[in-house]
């Protein structure tokens, strides 16, 4: 009687999952959907009951429509649970981000009487994975402006601009050197405005040649291409509602520019492989190291696609142009440094300050940053010396630097080679270490030059 009685609520009983549940015959026709599969795909029931499955044209589904197979799908040739990843294509054709359960429903001798899934929105869970990775990259970055150090007058016009691009949906552009913290500012625009709640993506758009990037900038179908075995979610689809953070834009080709300038003007695109356009609400957000007017001038980058992101630029000056700037960041990262680590280094010596206030800092921020790093690594204790720095801060002002590691005249590559092995008091897989070389190496050098292994290094 009990059961009888449950049978008669089953159906409200599954409409209260969270999950979406999808019920299919053994030939693949969809029998039945529960509310929580029409919220999640957009499809209604009447949409989909009586058609097959394939119509949610998930790439993780193994259809074996080969001759001589007794079944459609692998669930009932193989008879196993399977639980996988998959991207799922809504009636709008984006993509749900989700995990299939797939089981088979036999009856008491063993006949097949069709397959219940289940799909588990990831989604939330995959954008929380990823602002997880971000916070403890930024870890450590707590201090100035959003992980943006300095109190010249320079910076503090950028933290005055900061806080109005980030009230408005107007494209960004940040132009600035490498290494002098566009990334930063794209966060803090990010964090300020009204889609601090979205997501924020960033792709690098110099890592990649024009396939790859539009496959990463839009997505693709399985079977677009040689190798799409899947769906590709693309980082526009990914970032709809937030933010979208393109660094290195001077180096995107003409032909890509294109493709996002419609992105730009129509908010919609389509992915590799498919005709649907798919909508969306993206903030973009550019970075560049590049002189743009100059390339426009060489016909090199698209005038239309440059007054289409160009229409709120902030200036992140080098730091060999706030120079004022430089005690504060040292004292910052010595302070992260610390705490990373378990030595005791209470700062700069004076003359290792010269040395820092002297250096031009092709690298900006960043090559201070991995000099200091450096430096913790040398040092034991106590104030960081000019023998704790690496070779090319100690160069006299105005004296070009050759890399060790790319060879250069003899006597400095000799002199970086004397210089590694004193600060690893003769250690050779530390000084291959400091020259960005392999052991190998350091030793074939020393016998090019005829260095000898001394007792004391420290007096070289």
């Amino acid at each position: 009687m009990q059961d009888q009685e449950l049978n008669r609520y089953w159906k409200k009983i599954i409409n209260t999952m969270n999950d979406g549940l999808i019920l299919v015959s053994p030939d693949g026709t969809i029998l039945m959907v529960n509310r929580a599969f029409e919220r999640l795909t957009g499809f209604t029931s009447e949409e989909v009951v009586g058609r097959p499955c394939t119509i949610l044209n998930c790439d993780a589904c193994e259809i074996t429509l080969q001759k001589g197979k007794n079944t459609w799908c692998s669930l009932f040739e193989r008879g196993k649970d399977i639980r996988k990843n998959c991207l799922v294509m809504k009636k709008d054709g984006t993509y749900l981000q989700a995990i299939k359960n797939a089981s088979l429903l036999r009856d008491d001798a063993g006949n097949d009487l069709g397959a219940v899934e289940t799909l588990t929105d990831i989604s939330v869970i995959n954008r929380l994975d990823q602002e997880i990775d971000q916070l403890s990259r930024r870890l450590n970055d707590g201090e100035g402006f959003h992980g943006f150090i300095g109190k010249s007058a320079a910076v503090q016009r950028i933290f005055e601009v900061i806080p109005k691009a980030a009230q408005s949906d107007a494209p960004v552009i940040i132009y600035g050197e490498s290494g002098t913290g566009k990334e930063l500012v794209a966060r803090a625009i990010h964090q300020l405005g009204r889609r601090k709640n979205g997501p924020f993506v960033q792709l690098n758009c110099s890592a990649l040649n024009d396939s790859l990037l539009e496959s990463e900038l839009f997505g693709h179908i399985k079977g677009a291409f040689t190798g799409a075995y899947r769906h590709r979610l693309g980082r526009f689809e990914a970032a709809d509602g937030g933010d979208f953070f393109l660094d290195e834009i001077g180096d995107v080709s003409l032909s890509i520019q294109v493709k996002l300038l419609r992105v730009l003007e129509t908010q919609q695109f389509e992915r590799v492989g498919d005709h649907r356009p798919i909508s969306v609400d993206v903030r973009i957000i550019t970075a560049t190291n590049k002189n743009l007017g100059e390339m426009i001038a060489k016909n090199q980058f698209r005038e239309d696609f440059f007054f289409r992101i160009n229409v709120i630029p902030i200036h992140i000056p080098p730091l060999r142009e706030r120079m004022e700037d430089i005690p504060l960041l040292v004292n910052t990262f010595i302070h992260q440094l610390k705490h990373r680590t378990d030595k005791n280094i209470t700062g700069l010596s004076p003359e290792a300050m010269d040395y820092f206030m002297a250096y031009h800092w092709p690298g900006n921020v960043r090559e201070m940053k991995n000099a200091l790093e450096y430096a913790f690594v040398i040092a034991e204790q106590g104030l960081i010396a000019p023998g704790h720095l690496p070779v090319r801060i100690k160069r006299r002002q105005g004296e070009k630097y050759s890399d060790p590691v790319r060879g250069g005249k003899d006597s400095k590559e000799k002199q970086a080679l004397l210089e590694a092995l004193r600060l690893s008091k003769g250690n050779k897989s530390q000084a291959a270490r400091i020259l960005g070389v392999n052991r190998v190496t350091v030793w074939n050098r020393m016998k090019k030059y005829d260095i000898k292994l001394e007792p004391d290094w420290e007096r070289i």
